[in-house]
């Protein structure tokens, strides 16, 4: 079963766009920022990443926009990785308002190394850190 993380969310004014709603960019930095925390969360920041010799790099984002959501409306980020490959995973995040999802994102993640800058083997305990 995948370690699921959730993480609240308030839209601010800055959020907001000329449609009166939140914009698509603070979506995506919602979807950067609730995969970070949980990462963090677990113990492994940049600091950790750097030390490891290795670090998740986005490669794709989709995000299905289901609803809208306006300055004030209380949200929840809930992310979990997925599925695994090699040297990849897929990370998935829902945004919710209470019982509704507004957004769901599926983020292709690549393991590179920072010497190489060449994709390189996600290490067995990260996999089961985040399973």
């Amino acid at each position: 079963m995948p370690s699921h993380f959730a993480l609240p969310i308030m839209p601010t004014a800055a959020d907001i766009d000329e449609l009166g709603h939140v914009s698509n960019l603070v979506y995506l930095r919602w979807v950067l920022d609730i995969a970070t925390a949980h990462s963090s969360s677990l113990g492994w920041s940049h600091p950790e990443y750097r030390a490891l010799g290795s670090i998740f790099v986005v490669r794709r984002h989709e995000i299905d926009y289901v609803a809208q959501v306006r300055e004030g409306d209380p949200l929840v980020g809930e992310t979990w990785v997925d599925s695994w490959k090699l040297a990849s995973c897929i990370r998935k995040t829902e945004l919710r308002r209470g019982d509704q999802v507004v957004a769901r994102a599926a983020t292709t993640w690549a393991m590179l190394s920072f010497a190489s800058g060449r994709p390189t083997k996600i290490p067995d305990h990260l996999r089961e850190l985040f399973t």
